[in-house]
């Protein structure tokens, strides 16, 4: 299944799309398999997000915003956790993939 980042692509909030673009733009460099999950479009897919965050993450009140960062089944994190991995150099730990090694073809013009 790999990593799934739940996103809200009808969102009005100009934070929460560059948050969820930040994310998708670092799997896109990074060649980490991914799975974008809008769940504006499919409210079954909605609704299994907000019942697999884990209850300490979720808001005291209202629902979980998006981006969620998922691998499979298990939870990784929102942005902020995100974020905090990427500062720390552990983002690939937090998702839970192995760093991709990057081929010389691909670096030499």
């Amino acid at each position: 299944m790999g990593i799934r980042v739940f996103v809200a692509s009808s969102s009005a909030s100009v934070l929460i799309k560059k948050r969820q673009q930040e994310i998708l733009d670092f799997l896109e460099v990074h060649k980490i398999d991914f799975a974008e999950v809008d769940i504006t479009m499919v409210e079954g897919q909605r609704i299994w997000m907000y019942k697999n965050i884990p209850k300490e993450k979720q808001p005291s009140q209202g629902n979980p915003l998006p981006p969620q960062i998922f691998n499979g089944n298990q939870y990784c994190g929102d942005y902020d956790d995100f974020f905090e991995a990427k500062e720390s150099n552990t983002v690939f730990s937090f998702l839970g993939v192995k760093p991709g090694l990057v081929s010389k073809q691909e670096v030499e013009p």
